[in-house]
C-alpha cells in the first residue's frame, strides 16, 4: 500500500515501480520497468535503475548497463539520472513536466530537450531539433515552452554550482543507501 501526504500518492520505500515517460500528445515515450524506491515525499521520489528492462514507444527494449540514481520532482520540470560508470558519473538530465506517482507508475511528460553532464563538469544540450520538430507538431504552448527553455538555465545554473544531485557526495550516498536497502529486502 502506498503512503499519502497532503493528498499526494506516494510511492512506498523500498519497493519497486515503474517509470513512464509520455509525449506531450499522450504517446508513451519511454518505460523503465524496475526502479527501487529510496525516498518519497512530496517534493521529490528517489529511485534507484540497475539491469532494468526499458521499452521504448515504437516497442524497442533495452536493458540499462549501468546503475543509477534517479531524480523526479513534483514540482520541477526537469528529471536527473546519474549513471555510475567506471570512468565516473554522468548526468542525463530530462526537460519533462513535474512528475507524479499514480499507484501505477511515476510518470512525467517528455518535452525533448536534454542535458548530458560529463564528469569532467562540462555539459552538452541534446535533442533541440526535435524540441522545435515535436513543439510545432505537437503545439507546445507557449506557456510550456517558456518553462521548459527557463528550466534549461535553471539546470544549467545548479549543475554549475554543484549542488545536489550534481556532486560525487550525493549520488554515493544513495547508492550506498540503496545498496544497504537491497541487501536487507
Amino acid at each position: 500500500m502506498s503512503g499519502t501526504q497532503n493528498n499526494l500518492l506516494l510511492p512506498e520505500v523500498g519497493t519497486e515501480v515503474y517509470v513512464q515517460s509520455f509525449k506531450h500528445n499522450g504517446s508513451l515515450h519511454r518505460t523503465w520497468c524496475k526502479a527501487f524506491v529510496l525516498e518519497a515525499d512530496q517534493d521529490r521520489y528517489i529511485a534507484v535503475t540497475n539491469k532494468a528492462w526499458v521499452i521504448e514507444g515504437d516497442g524497442r527494449k533495452w536493458f540499462t548497463r549501468e546503475p543509477a540514481v534517479c531524480f523526479y520532482w513534483t514540482r520541477k520540470w526537469y528529471n536527473v539520472i546519474a549513471m555510475l560508470r567506471k570512468s565516473g558519473i554522468y548526468y542525463y538530465c530530462n526537460l519533462a513536466s513535474p512528475s507524479l506517482y499514480d499507484g501505477e507508475a511515476i510518470k512525467n511528460i517528455d518535452y525533448d530537450l536534454d542535458i548530458k553532464l560529463y564528469p569532467d563538469l562540462s555539459y552538452q544540450i541534446l535533442d533541440e531539433n526535435e524540441y522545435n520538430m515535436h513543439a510545432k507538431e505537437m503545439h507546445y504552448p507557449e506557456s510550456i515552452m517558456r518553462i521548459v527553455e527557463r528550466s534549461v538555465t535553471l539546470l544549467i545554473d545548479e549543475m554549475d554550482a554543484g549542488t545536489d544531485p550534481f556532486n560525487q557526495e550525493c549520488i554515493e550516498e544513495y547508492y550506498r543507501k540503496y545498496q544497504a536497502m537491497n541487501l536487507s529486502v
